[in-house]
């Protein structure tokens, strides 16, 4: 079935503090959008987060990026799977015993693993300066290759990697998108962007959308007009 486009969108819940945050929340989670909590609000109010989300109906995407050892990542993946999260992510750069450890952790329950391919902060040239001295989009595919390999059923890719990420994997892997702006925005510290139109053409299954939604004088307002490009060409 045919995802409408409000659920296509993942709202980046930036906040620093917990009624902030739920302010945010409150005013959205009757669209049926995912609510992202990332590294600044959950370091700040922890799991509380979470819980308050989840008790108005709303769906979570638990990104930290996990990034350890084996053992360690995997159980971080089973605390977001004990918190009933709907998807959580871990860093692909952690090698396949990483990987496979993390899938494994998540096994029949409802949480999405997506394994992070790279950031969309970097390019070509922040690759080749952390000793990565290959194109961004190769390296999203080498990084994806392995995850599909450890049974990883989803990615997080910029919008430029989309498209051949398509054709080598076909519908095989979820594709999480952040990095999307909408025609006019600033785009801050992200590289590799993309209209939100533009990445659900090239196939993108979810888009990650922060401050085009969240520092807009009506969050609301905002999120409807992103809902209604994404639908046009949905």
């Amino acid at each position: 079935m045919p995802v409408p486009a409000k659920e296509k969108i993942i709202v980046a819940v930036d906040s620093p503090d917990l009624a902030s945050a739920m302010h945010l929340i409150g005013a959205l989670a009757g669209e049926g959008c995912i609510f992202k909590v990332g590294l600044q609000l959950f370091t700040a109010v922890g799991p509380a987060i979470v819980r308050e989300t989840q008790l108005l109906g709303a769906k979570v995407f638990l990104d930290l990026k996990f990034h350890d050892i084996p053992n360690t990542a995997k159980e971080a993946v089973k605390s977001a799977v004990a918190l009933g999260v709907d998807m959580t992510t871990i860093h692909l750069g952690g090698g396949p015993a990483m990987v496979s450890e993390s899938v494994m952790a998540a096994e029949g329950t409802k949480t999405l693993v997506l394994g992070v391919t790279v950031l969309t902060s970097m390019d070509d040239e922040t690759l080749d300066i952390v000793g990565v001295p290959r194109p961004a989009a190769d390296q999203v595919l080498r990084l994806a290759e392995m995850g599909a390999n450890c049974r990883l059923r989803g990615v997080v890719a910029s919008p430029h990697e989309i498209t051949p990420l398509r054709e080598e994997f076909g519908h095989a892997l979820v594709i999480v998108t952040p990095g999307v702006r909408p025609a006019g925005s600033d785009k801050g510290d992200q590289r590799r962007v993309m209209t939100p139109g533009e990445a659900v053409r090239c196939g993108a299954d979810y888009l990650v959308i922060g401050r085009p939604i969240t520092a807009d004088p009506s969050p609301h307002d905002a999120f409807l007009r992103i809902a209604e490009e994404i639908g046009a060409v949905s």
